[in-house]
Formats: structure tokens, C-alpha cells, sequence
């Protein structure tokens, strides 16, 4: 029986491991849950993750939540993961589980917070907001130069010096690309000050090519989408209605 990964493509940290599994070649089966439909929130979900988030996993009896968890159990239990992506040097291990408990409390609660208050809430059926956006892209761009300054420090192309992507890059990387949904004005303005991290980001999807572009395909179908529903004027309506927060 195939492992089963209970995906939602939208997701951030359900792309990572998506994309982690066809890079390594993981057999596994990709269980959609859509978030915009408030699958994470049903009884059959909830027998899977009690915590009702996406990513999940599901590998004969274990099941296992929370990406981070996921990917290094992944990269431990799999022959024929490169070393790279979790290498078995425990100094470096340790390195990398800060970058990821880093990113949890930093990254992703700034990005996430920014892209759903300045765009993506009306497709959710939520109202933007501004002062929300407004403190997520302070925290985002602080991440961005905590990045910059502190993790893309040494002589290789990726986080901690590496020569080579490890799962915090890919976890990571994946956080930042949930800002091709926002308009091109705002992107450019925040992440141009940060010329090392735009060339991490592209050194990492060239890394992981060709399935990275191919499981980030959705954001850039969304994007279109989003973009046609403000010309019809739909998104000022959605504004107005209520629904129960997403969880991604």
C-alpha cells in the first residue's frame, strides 16, 4: 500500500512535500483536501489529523502531521533519499531543525498572514485587512533579512552554507512562492531589497526542477483567476460574506 500524502496544492507546506516525494521517488498517493471547501474540517478528516491541517500522512497504520515532522520522517524511512536533503551528520541536523523551528514562528507567520489580509481573503470569503497586512509584511520583511543576513552566510548556494538544497530550503522556498499570488508591484517591492534570497530562491527551483514548477502551477492558475474575478467585480461581493477561517 502506497503512502498516502492528504494535500491540498494551495497549501505551502503541502507543495514541499509533494514536491519532496516526486524528487526522491516516493511512491505515494496524493489525497486532495480542499481547504476552500472546508474538507479539513470533516469527521472522515479529522480521524486522519485531529489538529483538521493540511499536509497529512498516512504511511500503513502511522500517521503523522505537521510538514517539518513529515519531511524528516520521509527523508529517514525512504532508501535512496540523498543525504543532502537530511544529512545524518548530527551538528547539521540540529542546524537545520533551527531554520525550521525559525521558520514556523518568523517566515511563515509573517508571509502567510501578508498574502491572506492584502489578497487572498475575498476568495475565502473573507474581508481584507489592512492593518493585518500591514503587520505581516513587517514580520515577512524582517524574515527576508534575517535570511539574507543570517541563514545564506558561508560559501554555498543554499541555507546554512550548503552546496547542495536540504529540506529547510525546499520548506522555505515554498513559503516565499505563496507571494506570486499577490500583485507584482507589491512582490518586487518587498523582496527587492533582498538580492541574495531572490537568487536562493531561484537556485533552489532550479534544484528541484522540473516538479517544482509543475506542483506550483496551481498558484499561477489561482493568480489568473483572482485577477478576473476584480475585473468582474466579484471580489468586492465574496467580501461580504463569513465563513470559518482556512487553515493552511
Amino acid at each position: 500500500m502506497p503512502l498516502k500524502l492528504y494535500a491540498d496544492r494551495m497549501s505551502q507546506p503541502s507543495r514541499a512535500i509533494i514536491i519532496f516525494c516526486k524528487l526522491n521517488g516516493i511512491d505515494f498517493e496524493e489525497v486532495k483536501i480542499d481547504l476552500s471547501r472546508r474538507q479539513h474540517l470533516t469527521p472522515e478528516f479529522r480521524e486522519i489529523n485531529p489538529m483538521k491541517k493540511v499536509p497529512a500522512m498516512v504511511d500503513g497504520r502511522f500517521k503523522l502531521s505537521e510538514s517539518h515532522a513529515i519531511l524528516i520522517y520521509l527523508a529517514c524511512v525512504f532508501p535512496g533519499v540523498a543525504d543532502h536533503w537530511y544529512p545524518a551528520d548530527v551538528f547539521t541536523r540540529a542546524k537545520i531543525h533551527s531554520v525550521l523551528d525559525w521558520h514556523h514562528s518568523n517566515l511563515r507567520r509573517g508571509a502567510a498572514s501578508y498574502v491572506l489580509n492584502s489578497t487572498l481573503a475575498p476568495a475565502l470569503g473573507l474581508p481584507l485587512n489592512p492593518e493585518a497586512a500591514a503587520e505581516g509584511e513587517k514580520l515577512l520583511s524582517v524574515s527576508l533579512m534575517k535570511i539574507e543576513t543570517v541563514w545564506l552566510k558561508g560559501k554555498g548556494r543554499f541555507l546554512l552554507g550548503s552546496f547542495q538544497p536540504s529540506i529547510a530550503d525546499l520548506s522555505l522556498v515554498c513559503e516565499i512562492m505563496q507571494l506570486e499570488l499577490v500583485d507584482e508591484k507589491d512582490r518586487e517591492r518587498i523582496m527587492g531589497p533582498h538580492p541574495k534570497v531572490l537568487k536562493w530562491i531561484d537556485d533552489t527551483k532550479k534544484a528541484t526542477r522540473p516538479h517544482f514548477d509543475e506542483v506550483h502551477s496551481i498558484l499561477f492558475k489561482v493568480k489568473e483567476k483572482m485577477k478576473k474575478l476584480q475585473s468582474d467585480g466579484s471580489v468586492g461581493e465574496s467580501t461580504r460574506k463569513t465563513s470559518p477561517r482556512s487553515k493552511m
